[in-house]
């Protein structure tokens, strides 16, 4: 018979107690407690089921923070940050990054800027949207008009969150379809949906789909022709969720911030190229004019009054004080060696590719660090089987096909991050190379037709991963 450790608080070889031999039910809240230092390790070994960040190529969020930063965010991880009058000079923090933003996207006057620290940029761009749309609301109201037909305008490069913000807060969605070789808006699709109505437009400064960015100047140009023309003062959102910290040092010279008179809020995701780990974005006014009063509620119940624009109430500090850190750690130099190498070794992926003959780049321009490809001609297999073949190595790279009308584009994604080094990506070549050979002589099997990876589809991965870990009845 095989002996057993006995079980008892701190008794044997932690992977010898019983909680690493009995079922888990986690359809029923535990009865009994368990050791600190075995649930640590069920949890941190089960957790080895996921990909290694490092090598999830499709993700924008960022997977590395220097040590110090790690250290200051377990230092504040207790400071609820909505407690201003508990925690003054963490708010004040806060405070300073929109400054320190407003400054960066060159507003006008910094000082004047207004903004809030989010989640992510979905929180930025709901919360800027409902501005928008609430200062359309009191100009009509002020002027006799009628206020119950609201539209937004934007394309269908756009992340989902826009789409969410038409629905949840009853707002017509205009959304302007992809092309089969476009994949971004241009300035007359946007002024043909516009009218009094239009609470703001949407332009991206580097989209998801592609890594491309709209053009910014030509849809600003246009909005400034039709308020002198028409008299309708519509307002600019910026969605610079990824590009939002890759322009300004990358292309500093570059106009699509508040130095463009239509630009009246920008959202950015400090998770993303602001080098910070989930959760953090910010949502940042060109001054408080463009944010009506009656959408900041203030309260009292935690000591003293304080204003509040968010959609959730208490959150963790510990993101906002990393942000801040990493503003302080590297400054507009730091930040900009980091996006120069990052630029550079997304260039060395995408020329690296393009001179095989075996892909086409849908992004050449690289307005930010994401290069986009697709097979070319009919190698035997598509760019799922070679998603799935490379997933063999550990590389995460998705498959995914463009919305409509655009829908027949299959492509892959590479999102190169500041711990993405050019060795790592040689390495990733040559397994390209290799999965491509194999699969052209293997020919495998069609897959069904334009099946989503599933990056792209969120319920399908939901019911995957509940399967492969029993939650399913």
């Amino acid at each position: 018979m095989v002996s057993q450790a006995p079980d008892g608080p701190g008794i044997g070889p932690i992977h010898g107690r019983k909680g690493f031999r009995e079922h888990i039910d986690q359809f029923q809240f535990p009865a009994d407690s368990m050791e600190a230092d075995e649930a640590y390790e069920l949890l941190r070994t089960a957790l080895m089921l996921d990909g290694r960040e490092t090598l999830n190529l499709a993700s924008f969020v960022t997977t590395w923070m220097e040590p110090q930063a790690e250290a200051l965010i377990h230092d504040t991880l207790r400071k609820n940050h909505i407690d201003h009058e508990e925690y003054p000079a963490a708010a004040l923090v806060e405070e300073g990054c929109v400054h320190m933003l407003g400054e960066l996207f060159n507003a006008p006057d910094p000082k004047a800027v207004v903004g809030v620290g989010t989640i992510g940029s979905s929180e930025a761009i709901m919360l800027g949207l409902l501005a928008h749309k609430r200062a359309w609301r009191n100009r009509r109201e002020a002027a006799g008009l009628p206020t119950d037909r609201p539209n937004v305008v934007y394309g269908a490069e756009t992340h989902v969150v826009w789409d969410k913000f038409a629905n949840y807060f009853d707002v017509e969605m205009r959304k302007i379809p992809m092309q089969p070789d476009r994949y971004v808006v241009n300035a007359d699709e946007v002024e043909a949906q516009v009218d009094e109505n239009t609470i703001a437009v949407g332009a991206v400064l580097g989209t998801t789909h592609i890594g491309e960015s709209d053009p910014i100047e030509e849809i600003n140009a246009m909005l400034v022709r039709v308020k002198q023309e028409r008299g309708w003062d519509i307002p600019l959102h910026v969605d610079g969720a990824s590009g939002g910290f890759i322009a300004p040092f990358a292309e500093p010279d570059r106009e699509w911030d508040f130095r463009l008179e239509q630009v009246a809020s920008i959202n950015v995701s400090g998770h993303k190229y602001g080098l910070v780990y989930p959760g953090v974005g910010w949502l940042v006014f060109r001054d408080a004019a463009k944010l009506p009063e009656d959408l900041v509620f203030s309260v009292n119940y935690l000591g003293g009054a304080q204003p509040t624009y968010t959609f959730n109430f208490s959150r963790g500090s510990a993101m906002i004080q990393a942000q801040m850190y990493t503003f302080l750690r590297l400054g507009r130099a730091g930040y900009g060696s980091i996006v120069a190498n990052m630029l550079a070794n997304a260039r060395h992926l995408n020329e690296s590719l393009a001179a095989t003959g075996r892909y086409e780049i849908l992004n050449p321009g690289l307005a930010e660090p994401v290069v986009t490809f697709r097979l070319t001609g009919d190698p035997g297999f598509d760019v799922y089987h070679l998603s799935a073949r490379l997933r063999e190595n550990g590389w995460i790279v998705p498959a995914y096909s463009l919305p409509p009308n655009a829908e027949a584009v299959h492509l892959m994604r590479v999102v190169v991050r500041l711990d993405l080094s050019r060795q790592m990506i040689d390495i990733l070549l040559r397994d390209l190379d290799k999965a491509y050979d194999e699969l052209a002589a293997e020919k495998p099997p069609t897959r069904t037709a334009s099946k989503p990876d599933l990056w792209t589809a969120p319920e399908k991965y939901a019911a995957h991963a509940k399967a492969r870990t029993g939650l399913v009845r």
